[in-house]
């Protein structure tokens, strides 16, 4: 949808950094997560397995491509490790209930989702569309944002009148299976010709075909301090 310019009771608590996690059974088909530092690293010292089970137990996530929010399956009997965790407090591993509860409450300015409080500067209602790696779809720059990054999840083009470029925001109030449930943390890295005023594009990969059944949405935005 976009002419370019161009170039996410838990089975193991949240931890802060440098804290130890006390090993812990993990049944199979658990759930992880993600938090802001999450990588198949992190997850292969955590529960004891390999990258390469890991990787292939997601064959949908790329290594490049995990953010805060995604879940991520954990395979087999696994038991975790005692280890240093580096993870957030958006992490955590579920096999029963739901972090992906968005709550907000407007008297502080505070927007939680997945169990992780986030401040926000101020909450916008904008039109929004999808876009793919397509090449139609993204003119002779190819699959980049406007900096010349590859295009990923978390990726929204936007007016930067409106909302300038590198802000962040939690993205909410959408519908479509190629999105976190819920909501998803985004930052304004790309722009287009079509994209002006209360309106954004958010890549969404996979498709275009697949893409496309986002169609136009009216979703909130909250813009991360």
């Amino acid at each position: 949808m976009k002419i370019k310019f161009g170039a996410i009771t838990a089975l193991a608590a949240v931890l802060g950094l440098g804290t130890l996690l006390q090993a812990a059974p993990v049944q199979a088909d658990s759930v992880h997560i993600a938090g802001e530092a999450t990588t198949y690293y992190t997850l292969s010292n955590h529960y004891g397995i390999s990258m390469e089970e890991l990787m292939n137990a997601n064959p949908q996530i790329s290594a490049s491509n995990i953010y805060p929010g995604l879940k991520l399956a954990i395979p087999g009997t696994v038991q975790a490790k005692t280890v240093a965790v580096t993870e957030t407090a958006a992490d955590s591993v579920v096999t029963n209930g739901d972090l992906s509860v968005l709550s907000v409450e407007p008297a502080s300015n505070t927007v939680q989702a997945w169990g992780k409080a986030f401040t926000y500067a101020k909450s916008i209602q904008v039109k929004a569309s999808a876009y793919s790696s397509a090449a139609s779809e993204n003119g002779k720059w190819g699959a980049v944002d406007y900096f010349g990054n590859a295009l990923k999840l978390g990726t929204i083009a936007v007016d930067p009148s409106v909302i300038p470029l590198g802000t962040k925001v939690l993205v909410t109030g959408y519908s479509h299976p190629g999105l976190p449930k819920q909501a998803f943390l985004a930052t304004a890295t790309d722009m287009g010709s079509a994209i002006k005023g209360n309106r954004i594009d958010i890549f969404i990969p996979g498709s275009q075909s697949f893409v496309a059944d986002f169609g136009y949405q009216y979703v909130q935005l909250y813009i991360i301090q």
